[in-house]
Order: C-alpha cells, then sequence, then structure tokens
C-alpha cells in the first residue's frame, strides 16, 4: 500500500502547502441522482470508499459512474486531475480511454452493419482500398468479426518492436498511412512474422490493437465520412455524449487530466501518448460523457428514450465466446467486449491502460448495471485490486437500489 503518494508529490513541489489543505480538495462527490439515492445508506459510505481505494491503489483521481436500467444513477469523483496545479477531478475531467475505445470502436462498426452497409462476416477486402491478406493462409479472407473478435491474425509484434507512441502529443501518422506501413508487403514495418501471426483468420485470438486500428479505417470507408465524424452523428450526439475528444489537442486544458506512475512511493507525472491507430485507444472522455453509452450497453441498447443498438445487435456484442488461445484470465471474449472472473461469477467487461491511465468498463445485462472507472494512475497489482473492490462496490450499490 501507498501511503497518500499524491499528497506526498505535493508537498515536494509545494513545500508550503499544508497536508490538510491539499485533502479538504482532493475530495468531489457530485452528480449523485435522484434524491433518494443521496439518502440511501448504501450510499452514505461510497466517498469515503472510493477516497480509500484511490490511496491504496496509488492513482491521483477517479472517477466512477454506475448505471440501470438505461439510467445513469451516479457519477462520483476523487482526488486531482493535476496534483501541481491542485485541480481536483471533477464528472467533466476527460481521462484518456485507453483500450476501453474499442468498445465504442465496435459499437460504431455494428451501427453501419445495421444499415445494411456493413456486412461483418464479409471479406474485409471488399470494403478496403489495400489488401490485406494472411501469408499464414492468403486464401482465406479475413472478417470484421475476426477483427472484433481478435482472431483475424493480425499480430502486435511490430507494433510494440517499434513503439508508435507520440509523448506529449498526437500522432503525426496518419491512421491509413500507418496501416498501410504495416499490413502491406513492401511497407516500413511490414513482417510477416510480425504483422501476423502464424494462425489463419479465425483459428486462434490474439489480441490486436492494429486490429482494431483497422477496424477504424473500415468505419471510414464505409461511412463515406471519417469514423469519428460518424460516431459523433450517429453516436455521440443522439446519447448525449460530450466532454470527448479523439486528440490531444482538442481537450480543453481546463479539463484535461495529467497521467502519473509511481515512482520511489511517488506519483510522477509522465508525457499524454498519442498513438496512430486512434481507433483502438485514442478517446479522451469525461465520466458525464460517457455514462450513457455503459447505460445503453448494458440495457440491450437503449437509454432513457434514446435508442443506440437494436437488442439482437447488443445482444450479439455481448455474447461471449471461447476461441482457442483465450487467455487463462479471460472467460469469454464477445464483438469488442470481453469477460473475466469476478466475484464468483463471470463480468463482461473492458479495462484500458497506458502509462499513467488505467481505466474499466463492466456491464451485466442480467440487472442492466453499467459500471465505468477512470484514473490517472499506471495500472499496478494495487490499482488493480482497487479497481475490482470498486466495481464490487458499485455492483452491490446498484443491487441495493434496485
Amino acid at each position: 500500500m501507498i501511503d497518500d503518494p499524491s499528497a506526498a508529490l505535493t508537498a515536494s513541489i509545494h513545500a508550503t502547502a499544508s497536508r490538510r489543505s491539499f485533502l479538504a480538495g482532493a475530495l468531489s462527490a457530485v452528480a449523485l441522482a435522484p434524491p433518494a439515492l443521496a439518502r440511501s445508506p448504501a450510499a452514505e459510505n461510497l466517498d469515503r470508499f472510493l477516497a480509500d481505494q484511490r490511496r491504496s491503489g496509488g492513482m491521483a483521481g477517479l472517477a466512477v459512474g454506475l448505471a440501470r436500467s438505461g439510467k445513469v444513477l451516479l457519477s462520483r469523483t476523487c482526488g486531482h486531475a493535476d496534483i501541481a496545479m491542485r485541480r481536483p477531478v471533477t464528472v467533466d475531467s476527460m481521462f484518456h480511454l485507453a483500450s476501453v475505445t474499442k468498445t465504442i470502436t465496435a459499437t460504431g462498426i455494428m451501427m453501419l452493419a445495421e444499415e445494411g452497409r456493413l456486412d461483418i462476416d464479409a471479406p474485409i477486402n471488399r470494403y478496403l482500398d489495400f489488401a490485406v491478406v494472411s501469408p499464414a493462409a492468403p486464401e482465406q479472407n479475413i472478417t470484421a468479426r475476426h477483427l472484433l473478435m481478435h482472431m483475424s491474425g493480425i499480430s502486435d509484434a511490430t507494433y510494440y518492436a517499434v513503439d508508435f507512441r507520440t509523448h506529449g502529443d498526437d500522432s503525426p501518422l496518419a491512421l491509413g498511412d500507418f496501416l498501410r506501413s504495416y499490413l502491406v508487403p513492401g511497407g516500413t514495418h511490414y513482417s510477416a512474422t510480425g504483422s501476423f501471426s502464424g494462425a489463419p483468420p479465425g483459428r486462434a485470438y490474439d489480441y490486436s490493437n492494429v486490429g482494431y486500428g483497422l477496424l477504424g479505417y473500415i468505419g471510414t470507408r464505409v461511412a463515406g465520412v471519417d469514423f469519428r465524424t460518424y460516431l459523433q452523428r450517429r453516436l455521440f450526439s443522439p446519447l448525449g455524449m460530450d466532454h470527448l475528444s479523439w486528440t490531444l489537442a482538442d481537450v480543453p486544458a481546463g479539463l484535461r487530466v495529467t497521467p502519473y506512475e509511481i515512482d520511489a512511493q511517488r506519483l510522477v507525472p509522465v508525457a499524454p501518448v498519442g498513438f496512430p491507430d486512434w481507433p483502438a485507444g485514442m478517446l479522451r472522455a469525461s465520466i458525464s460523457g460517457l455514462m450513457p453509452f455503459v447505460a445503453a450497453s448494458a440495457n440491450r441498447g437503449r437509454t432513457g428514450s434514446r435508442r443506440m443498438l437494436a437488442e439482437p445487435s447488443m445482444d450479439e456484442m455481448l455474447h461471449m465466446q471461447k476461441p482457442p488461445g483465450l487467455p487463462a484470465w479471460l472467460t469469454g471474449q464477445g464483438l469488442g467486449w470481453m469477460e473475466s472472473e469476478g466475484e464468483g461469477a463471470p463480468r463482461i467487461n473492458h479495462w484500458g491502460g497506458d502509462p499513467g491511465v488505467f481505466t474499466a468498463v463492466y456491464v451485466d445485462p442480467a440487472t442492466t448495471t453499467g459500471i465505468a472507472i477512470l484514473t490517472n494512475g499506471s495500472a499496478t497489482a494495487s490499482s488493480k485490486a482497487a479497481i475490482k473492490a470498486i466495481a464490487r462496490k458499485l455492483f452491490t450499490l446498484g443491487n441495493a437500489l434496485s
């Protein structure tokens, strides 16, 4: 356990600041609704619990949200978006979602499928302006379903070896240029064994950020506009999702969340990162902006009077399968969403992580409960334990309020 590392770092920056004055602004509990919930005994200790988990997990700040039956019941925040600036997390603070972005990219692909513009079981080369062919099985087609389920045979081996990150800024490399360089023979970063695994499409699980980058590019080709524009028109605006950005440059200064890593028991700020494969993990969102999506995902595609996806499409996304090669820590893989063990029962979820970033979303269609947890601390054993504890607490609270 780290003993309030954010306070320790603040003390080193502001030697004259008292620990009392620092902690006085460290907890911001907001947007608890409806009023009956604010009086609920089950909710009375939530703020203290979150503050304890933030400290034990070594996170500068966090924001959580809980939805039930398509309605956002609460959003809570604690800690700091930026320690040196003494700026607390609010419900509008925009966290880097990292790989949680994949659930939104997958939803956009399913929207195009619902519109009859994309067949997720058709060869992806039907929609591309360059061919993607698996060296292991050139006669077998890769489909969008393969990409959605991480079964395309596209490998991230070269992706990690090269390190495509841009520190402190957005990537200057366009998505299409990145994909051509990586997936097309003769490309700068193409490798028959590094860009692809040895498994034919559909035969083995291999988690792939590049594959999700390709899904976003397909989305652009099919929609006829930048996939981000399509998602804004088709998903974000209709659901009332705001405070979202695909680029660092477009995040307002007052809403930016500084990433922190732990070094010698202190939280140390690190530069945010930009990747060219933005559909895989570059979305930034506030808890207030993200929760309508989480609420709809847990409620068969509907939040209030607004429908995100038809029930069959949402059900298909959350239908879990066990493909060959699925890692031991997973119990299932759906279309964009995953499943892992939690409190004796599998939980549908997706986690995300980058330097100084750790996020998680959970959906339980059986109880229509949706949960989001956003933090600005790196994934560690302590922060993972804190995330799981917070998820348990929110699921219990959701059950108590039903």
